[in-house]
């Protein structure tokens, strides 16, 4: 193999190399044996081989044996602030007894599990307290972990921005209806809250076009916002250099998201053939969710007391969500990995939603690109993250397995043996080592029950 090489200006500190068994880069090639990767402070300098590669005597070594080395993976629709209460019912009702504050610390939890178990970059679509959007509240987040205040992952947050009636506005509790959940109808007035949410620092604007499946007040067809009020969005979005993901069930919803310019299509639970071409020909990325749609998942949550209408709808739409995804993958539509995780009481099981990738006919390799080039090309960050490559961040984990063999091996803790990201170590389980982000067990923490 050649060395691929980048000159950078030289930091401080000795040399540092990273080596293991195989080398997963995310670029879609080969995995390369015997993987040797020089840092350079907070970017890789060089990646080759131990053939190819000589380290010096006194550079920093960190040795992860056999394991696999792969980029830090992306989940590119998560909900950090929601609490772990399983149900639409018991989150609502959870909204009159819980503080923004402590949402704010369930989003931090929430992403430091995501971060130990190699998701070294989220986006959060957002979310919202008895107060109205949690938008401060998440950024601050973002913004304490970007700090060095707290250890997390990098994330990008987006702002609820949705008219009245919408799903994101029927899923919130109904005495809240009109003081608590910010929305707004017309083109200038939702313009003027995307505004508003994208000055108070959110990087992605998210809404609706589509109605959704979790509540007993609306149905998956319906459509959320005239196009008018779709473009006026994704305009106000474009024009701060931030981004807009669109929720999309239905066929109407992903046409009128693709004539907007919308950055990413948020589920696509229905399609038809045409459309399904026309987003693989525009490379729109879509994020399938597909985690809480499995018969574990829904049995999960029918334990928890989740009302029968909400199962009924989740096990209606699941057939049209596994052949909408089969349906994309055969046409050559970019998928990015998302999971829609927040009632999930294991918060960090996002990899998860790439075993279910690999049940439908997804090839192994094609799973881990959605979640490492494919979801940094979503994020259009690609030029730093996303693979191992000269010259982006060093975001790299060590997985003791090989995924693509067994994808399953991503999903267990001990499995996933390092975490850096942009050349620092987090977390670090290799033999004799103990370092961890979240030194509780998933599911040792209280799940929140108000019903």
């Amino acid at each position: 193999m050649q060395e691929m090489e980048m000159k950078l200006p030289e930091e401080k500190g000795a040399q540092q190399f990273i080596r293991g068994g195989m080398l997963i880069d995310g670029s879609g090639k080969k995995p390369i044996k015997d993987p040797v990767i020089e840092l350079n402070g907070r970017r890789i300098k060089r990646v080759g081989t131990k053939a190819s590669m000589r380290i010096p005597p006194r550079a920093t070594v960190i040795d992860c044996g056999n394991s696999t080395l792969m980029p830090g993976m992306m989940d590119l629709h998560i909900h950090t602030a929601m609490y772990n209460c399983m149900t639409f019912h018991n989150h609502r009702v959870a909204q009159f007894e819980i503080m923004p504050h402590l949402q704010q610390m369930y989003s931090l939890f929430h992403a430091q599990n995501c971060f130990d178990m190699g998701f070294t970059t989220l986006r959060d679509l957002g979310m919202n307290g008895p107060y109205g959007l949690l938008v401060n509240e998440l950024c601050a987040v973002r913004d304490a972990i970007n700090a060095g205040i707290v250890e997390g992952p990098r994330m990008l947050v987006a702002g609820f921005t949705t008219m009245t009636g919408s799903h994101l506005d029927l899923i919130q509790p109904r005495a809240m209806y009109r003081w608590g959940f910010n929305t707004a109808d017309g083109p200038w007035e939702l313009r003027k809250l995307a505004r508003k949410n994208l000055l108070a620092g959110c990087d992605v604007i998210k809404t609706c076009a589509s109605g959704g499946g979790g509540t007993d007040k609306e149905e998956p067809d319906i459509r959320n916002l005239t196009q008018e009020e779709l473009d006026a969005l994704v305009d106000e979005a474009h024009a701060l250099h931030k981004h807009a993901a669109v929720h999309c069930f239905t066929t109407q919803a992903q046409r009128m998201a693709m004539k907007a310019g919308a950055d990413t299509i948020e589920h696509m639970v229905f399609h038809d053939d045409k459309t399904v071409d026309l987003i693989a020909e525009a490379g729109v990325p879509v994020t399938p969710t597909l985690s809480h749609r499995t018969d574990h998942a829904i049995q999960l949550r029918r334990e928890h007391g989740t009302a029968d209408f909400v199962l009924r709808k989740m096990k209606y739409l699941q057939p049209f969500c596994f052949e909408t995804f089969q349906k994309m993958y055969k046409a050559g539509v970019k998928i990015a990995m998302g999971t829609d995780m927040g009632f999930e009481p294991d918060m960090g099981t996002n990899g998860a939603e790439l075993e279910i990738y690999v049940k439908l006919g997804m090839k192994p390799m094609d799973a881990i690109l959605t979640a490492t080039r494919n979801a940094a090309e979503a994020l259009k960050m690609d030029k730093d993250i996303g693979t191992i490559q000269a010259g982006k961040f060093a975001d790299i984990i060590a997985v003791n397995g090989d995924p693509l063999k067994n994808i399953r091996c991503i999903q267990d803790k001990k499995n996933i043996q390092l975490v850096m990201k942009e050349g620092k170590v987090y977390a670090d389980r290799r033999p004799g080592r103990n370092k961890n982000v979240v030194n509780v067990k998933p599911g040792d923490w209280k799940i929140i029950d108000y019903l």
